[in-house]
């Protein structure tokens, strides 16, 4: 069975996060949602994720799974948020205690913030398998980006996060602690190993120069034959070396300081002070 798979496109974060559905049924799951958050006032909505709402419920759709293909770095999860209103258990990859060890100590969390991937409901290793009705989910280890990335191959479907984006956009970034080139590249060999056929439905998208509409769809063949970065048998010494020169050249992503102290925790954010005040640090010097 191959999934019913809807796009919600996030203007201010170029995120799409997907509704994914049983076609036999009613089951659903929703991979990487967003929260709104205005970083010049520190104030956050509802807008994106009420969108993803509105659809469950006018479909009759029942949520089964929240899932994140990482702890990402550009936009803050809507996951509890959704969650307290249509119900689905939150899913992450297991190596997202790493992730909260690493960011655990850049932010100064102290003691209490736990470091062992309790925040959510369910911790995914390479290969574990979980179901949305009838339809089978497959998990695939996939970091590079992240220690924690997740590929969730669903039918003919593969929801890759930011491990790959476009043909003709390229790969992800490999800079943030904790990421790699080389590690990128061999997970990347993973995800075109899968059937040339095999939908890719990637995190994000940014129209690349000379396209002038948004895409998100493409499948492993594409990605083999015309991915600028790793189609066409580029090996992994082109590839590393092209990475690490471009990524020395990025900056760091706007939201990036709001959106890892919060996926960190599953997206919730900081437990708030004796007033009911909540806040996030900025480390200085640290990223």
């Amino acid at each position: 069975m191959n999934p019913e798979v809807t796009a919600f496109f996030d203007d201010a974060t170029n995120t799409i996060s997907y509704v994914v559905k049983d076609p036999q049924g009613t089951s659903c799951a929703i991979i990487d949602s967003v929260l709104d958050f205005d970083y010049s006032s520190g104030r956050t909505d509802t807008k994106s994720a009420d969108a993803v709402i509105a659809h469950v419920q006018k479909e009759g759709l029942t949520v089964e799974w929240l899932l994140e293909s990482h702890v990402h770095a550009d936009h803050l999860s809507a996951a509890p948020y959704i969650q307290e209103r249509v119900g689905g258990k939150i899913g992450i990859g297991d190596r997202i205690k790493i992730v909260q060890d690493t960011f655990g100590k850049v932010f100064n969390e102290g003691t209490e913030f736990q470091r062992d991937g309790s925040q959510f409901d369910q911790l995914f290793q390479e290969g574990d398998s979980f179901h949305i009705g009838q339809l089978r989910g497959d998990v695939l280890h996939t970091p590079g980006h992240t220690p924690a990335c997740l590929t969730y191959v669903i039918g003919d479907a593969a929801f890759v996060g930011d491990t790959l984006f476009m043909p003709d956009f390229g790969t992800a970034r490999c800079d943030f602690p904790g990421g790699s080139s080389e590690t990128l590249y061999n997970s990347i060999q993973k995800i075109l190993a899968l059937p040339d056929e095999t939908r890719i439905f990637v995190g994000h998208d940014y129209k690349a120069p000379g396209r002038d509409e948004y895409a998100w769809e493409t499948t492993v063949g594409e990605q083999k034959a015309a991915n600028i970065h790793v189609g066409a048998g580029k090996d992994k010494n082109t590839f590393v070396e092209m990475r690490d020169t471009r990524d020395a050249t990025l900056a760091m992503p706007k939201l990036i300081i709001p959106s890892l102290q919060v996926n960190m925790r599953a997206g919730q954010m900081p437990e708030p002070d004796e007033q009911g005040d909540v806040f996030l640090k900025v480390p200085v010097n640290k990223l």
